[in-house]
C-alpha cells in the first residue's frame, strides 16, 4: 500500500489542498469507514480494483470518476482488488470553484462527477488511464482544473469571501459570532448562512463542528493527551459533549477508535 501526496501548481495552491495517488496491490477485501472532513474530493480510478459505498443498506459500486460531497455522518466503504486512485482535495469552500451546481446537493453521497462535468472530465480520465507516469497525470489534472477556474472566474470575488468569513468562523466558532461576523463582511446573518452552505455544502455551526471534531481526531490519533485535555483543547463544554460528538461523526467513542485504527482511515483523512 502505498500513498503520495503532491502539491498543485502556484496558481491552484489556494483552491487545491493536494493531489494525492493511492496504490494497492493486495487483492484482500476489507471495509472501512469514512469520517466526515470538511473538504470535498474527486478521485479518478485507474486500477482493476473495486470501490463501495454503503448506501440504502447496501453496498453499492462507486462511479469510476467519482466527486465526494460534503460527508456528514460515518460513511462505511469496501475495497476489493488492486487499486490506483488518483485524488483531488479541494478546500472547504473551494470546490465551488469549478463546478456550476450548489454544492449541498452532493452532501453525503458519491456522484459520478462524469454526470456533473460531461465529456471533458471523460476525456481526462482517458487521458489519465493512457499513461502510468505520476508526474504526467498530476500535470493533466492540474491543466484541467486551471482551465475550469478561468472559465469561472466570476465566481471568485464571491468564494472568495466564502473563504474569508470561514476564516473568521475557525477564529470565533461560536454561533453566537455570526452576527458580528456578517456585519463585518457587510452581509446580513441570513445571507452568510445562505452564501456559506450555496458554496461548502455545510451550515457555519456545521463547518464549526467538523473543524473541532477534525482537530480532535488528530489528537485522538496521537494517544498523548487524556481525552479530558483533548476535549478542552479542542474547544468542547466538557467530555461528555466531546464523546457524544465524537461518536456521532465516527461511529466509535474516542477510546474505540483507537482499538479501530486502520491503515485506509488515516490516509483519508490526511
Amino acid at each position: 500500500m502505498e500513498f503520495k501526496q503532491f502539491a498543485p501548481s502556484d496558481i491552484l495552491k489556494p483552491y487545491v489542498r493536494h493531489y494525492y495517488i493511492f496504490e494497492s496491490n493486495s487483492d484482500i477485501e476489507f471495509e472501512d469507514i469514512v469520517f466526515p472532513s470538511g473538504d470535498m474530493e474527486a478521485i479518478f480510478n485507474l486500477g482493476e480494483g473495486i470501490w463501495e459505498s454503503w448506501v440504502d443498506n447496501q453496498f453499492i459500486k462507486t462511479p469510476a470518476i467519482e466527486l465526494w460531497g460534503q460527508i456528514t455522518k460515518p460513511l462505511a466503504i469496501r475495497s476489493k482488488g488492486r487499486h490506483t486512485m488518483l485524488g483531488i482535495k479541494f478546500f472547504t469552500h473551494s470546490a465551488s470553484y469549478f463546478f456550476n451546481d450548489d454544492i449541498g446537493v452532493f452532501n453525503d453521497q458519491i456522484a459520478n462527477l462524469y454526470d456533473v462535468i460531461g465529456n471533458p472530465v471523460k476525456n481526462l480520465h482517458v487521458q489519465l488511464m493512457e499513461t502510468t507516469d505520476q508526474q504526467k497525470r498530476i500535470a493533466l489534472v492540474d491543466d484541467f482544473l486551471l482551465k475550469r477556474l478561468i472559465n469561472n472566474d466570476r465566481k471568485i470575488f464571491k468564494i472568495d469571501k466564502v473563504a474569508h468569513i470561514l476564516t473568521s468562523i475557525k477564529r470565533n466558532p461560536a454561533e453566537n459570532n455570526l452576527g458580528h461576523i456578517a456585519s463585518k463582511h457587510g452581509i446580513t446573518t441570513r445571507y452568510l448562512h445562505k452564501l456559506i452552505y450555496q458554496n461548502t455544502g455545510l451550515s457555519p455551526k456545521s463547518f464549526s463542528k467538523i473543524n473541532r471534531f477534525q482537530f480532535s481526531l488528530k489528537l485522538v490519533a496521537k494517544n498523548e493527551q487524556p481525552l479530558t485535555s483533548i476535549a478542552y483543547d479542542s474547544g468542547y463544554f466538557d467530555q461528555s459533549h466531546f464523546i457524544r460528538d465524537f461518536k456521532s461523526f465516527t461511529g466509535f467513542t474516542p477510546s474505540a477508535y483507537l482499538e479501530n485504527i486502520t491503515p485506509v482511515n488515516q490516509l483519508l483523512q490526511l
